[in-house]
């Protein structure tokens, strides 16, 4: 299947949302498309699927506003204000700029091995107050440094702020954007921009990871830029009909997307878009999705109406390997045996 590197799909707010049409079979039929007339038609081959794939961006786009043009990109403007030395690693801390008015803090790991380029991990951190020091470990959860252990493991890796946790503060009203979660995807990309520009990085081997906010972070970001190129979702999801019975509040601060609600009266059937097209959105890239059995969060039968959802499209491109999940016995957290099996798929994808 072809993927541009970047995804700007037509925006579709020029239409009126109610002529949308999305019942929750669509969402979980993702062999059919529905061509310009409202017809159904069959997924046959990839290039079927390219069309089904571009309406799942499009309706994502309604919940999240618009992906921003390129014409919004600025240079990188790349400022570094620390530099830690560790035994295995170097911790840069920086801010790039995202936009002309808005840089974003991040700690950027390189190891002190490296030799040649490395694989590069993009880290995002749960909705926590110390935001990108989390995965960096300074403070917070040991469980939650994955930015370390992963450079610890030989990749770089990029742990930035999401908008107004951390070094980050954030007026959404005034930013332009529909949501906080589409700023956070642009964000994201402009971080993969960066990545890409360091000498030691291999730019064909980019992949994420995130637990809890940076699951759902990790999972945006990868539908809208095809360079991930494996991802891990920790506690990031769920069909919206099984978070918390369909009740949607916890979706729609500032912060995430406020449209469910202005819009579509927090009713999950009413919602342009699933977790299960997510999920398939990034076939054939490689995916796992980590869901606690006791995830209090992220109800775990939920994950697994969305993975056998996508399944199919991943066999459809010949990707079925790259599709998997991993179902740990604990709660809402990444302890080490659900660490070890993410590590070891990005270790399989990426290196």
């Amino acid at each position: 299947m072809s993927m541009n590197r970047f995804v700007y799909s037509p925006v579709l707010f020029a239409l009126c949302v109610s002529v949308v049409s999305s019942s929750p079979a669509d969402k979980n039929d993702l062999l059919t498309y529905r061509n310009a007339e409202g017809q159904s038609h069959p997924v046959h081959n990839a290039a079927d699927w390219a069309k089904r794939r571009d309406q799942i961006l499009e309706h994502m786009q309604l919940v999240m506003g618009p992906l921003p043009d390129v014409s919004r990109k600025v240079p990188l403007d790349v400022q570094v204000t620390e530099v830690v030395a560790t035994p295995q690693y170097v911790r840069k801390k920086l801010t790039y700029a995202a936009e002309k008015t808005d840089r974003v803090p991040v700690y950027l790991l390189i190891p002190r091995e490296a030799r040649g380029k490395l694989p590069a991990v993009l880290c995002l951190h749960q909705t926590v107050s110390i935001g990108k020091g989390e995965p960096v470990g300074l403070g917070g959860k040991p469980n939650l440094r994955y930015a370390v252990h992963l450079a610890e493991r030989g990749y770089v890796t990029l742990a930035p702020d999401y908008p107004s946790f951390g070094e980050y503060p954030f007026d959404f009203a005034r930013s332009g954007y529909q949501s906080g979660s589409m700023k956070a995807i642009w964000n994201n990309m402009r971080a993969i921009d960066l990545l890409e520009s360091l000498p030691e990085v291999d730019a064909k081997k980019i992949g994420c990871i995130g637990h809890s906010l940076g699951g759902h972070n990790t999972m945006f970001t990868a539908a809208f830029d095809a360079r991930i190129q494996a991802l891990v979702s920790n506690c990031g999801f769920t069909s919206f009909s099984k978070y918390y019975g369909g009740k949607l509040k916890g979706w729609t601060s500032d912060r995430y997307m406020p449209r469910i609600a202005s819009v579509f009266e927090l009713k999950p059937d009413k919602v342009p878009f699933d977790f299960p097209e997510v999920v398939a959105s990034f076939a054939p890239r490689a995916f796992l999705a980590s869901a606690p059995l006791h995830d209090d969060n992220f109800e775990v039968s939920g994950v697994r109406d969305c993975m056998t959802a996508a399944q199919p499209v991943y066999e459809l491109l010949g990707a079925k390997d790259k599709l998997a999940a991993n179902y740990p016995d604990c709660g809402h957290d990444f302890p080490p045996e659900a660490r070890k099996v993410a590590y070891d798929w990005l270790d399989r994808w990426l290196k």
